[in-house]
């Protein structure tokens, strides 16, 4: 274990550390979280030794920038939660295709999306555009819940700042996934919970 203090990077020399292929420590409104290029998300399964059959989740600034990735079919029940819930800790899994929903789900043919409600960290996805996150943690122990725990498990990543960060939740997104026009399932709930929706087992 090291006490070097991890580097600490603004938003523009984040955004060029990440668009340069790098791996970030990034804020969310949930729990803190890796943050790469959806190119390179092979380098976060490598961090956190996780399993590539665990699929990562997509975060953007716009709901526009994360629709292109997933089939014009679930656009519009997608439309109509996001504009209910994002930004937030509501993560839709849609349908997909193409390279990006291949290097976060590969095998797969689904992509988990969602904006999220801190506003640093959509700073960095409006320069960026969407980025493969999971969190930051390895496979199997508990989610960084601060800076310091992050920097604990991955010392050599450079973290978003300024900091302190705005705290977070403490508790993962909730997911749901679309089943078809108008029917959602539940697959993990966590910090929102949409009274509204007729969620199936």
């Amino acid at each position: 274990m090291t006490n070097a203090r991890p580097l600490v990077l603004d938003t523009e020399h984040m955004a060029s550390h990440l668009m340069g292929g790098g791996v970030a420590v990034i804020p969310t409104d949930t729990v803190v979280g890796l943050a790469v290029e959806p190119s390179q998300a092979s380098s976060i399964w490598g961090l956190k030794r996780r399993p590539a059959d665990k699929p990562l989740i997509l975060m953007g600034s716009s709901t526009d920038s994360l629709l292109e990735q997933v089939l014009a079919d679930c656009h519009h029940d997608a439309h109509s939660l996001a504009d209910r819930f994002w930004p937030g800790a509501l993560t839709l899994v849609l349908p997909a295709r193409g390279e990006v929903q291949d290097a976060l789900n590969p095998g797969g043919s689904s992509l988990g999306v969602r904006i999220p409600a801190c506003q640093l960290t959509r700073q960095l996805l409006d320069r960026t555009g969407p980025l493969a996150t999971s969190s930051a943690n390895p496979s199997g122990d508990s989610a960084a819940m601060t800076a310091a725990d992050a920097a604990h498990y991955f010392p050599a990543l450079p973290q978003l700042g300024p900091q302190p960060w705005p705290q977070h939740s403490g508790q993962a997104s909730t997911v749901i996934g679309w089943l078809g026009p108008g029917r959602w399932q539940l697959l993990r709930q966590g910090a929102v919970i949409p009274q509204e929706l007729q969620l199936e087992e």
